[in-house]
């Protein structure tokens, strides 16, 4: 993934530390009350092996980091704020962590649940 050359050796960033980052943010944010794959095939997966970067897809590329998430969100929260909050929270958190900028972040909504109090 990354690379830099440092006089006492060479840094590699993977993925999945990064991807790790952005789920760990995700999940606290507000609103959020779970990450969601993208499709059955993931699905079947997770559900198989229990994985810390469900949901979040990361691509790096021409020294650009791209995540996308997946999100399940609390019924009766504002959609746009709660996308909004994640988005920020992970770019916060990843470009504190690594100490390189996140160039694009793309949350997508994939349910609404019903909390069980109501």
């Amino acid at each position: 993934m990354n690379k830099e050359i440092t006089p006492l050796g060479n840094i590699r960033i993977s993925r999945q530390a990064i991807a790790t980052i952005a789920y760990h943010a995700a999940q606290r944010s507000y609103g959020v009350v779970g990450l969601a794959s993208k499709n059955i095939a993931d699905g079947l997966a997770h559900a198989i092996v229990k994985d810390p970067t469900h949901g979040i897809d990361v691509e790096y590329k021409n020294q650009q980091i791209n995540i996308d998430i997946y999100i399940i969100i609390e019924y009766g929260t504002r959609i746009k704020s709660v996308a909004s909050s994640v988005a920020k929270t992970v770019q916060y958190h990843v470009e504190k962590a690594l100490g390189l900028p996140v160039h694009e972040i793309n949350v997508h909504v994939q349910g609404l649940r019903i909390s069980e109090d109501e």
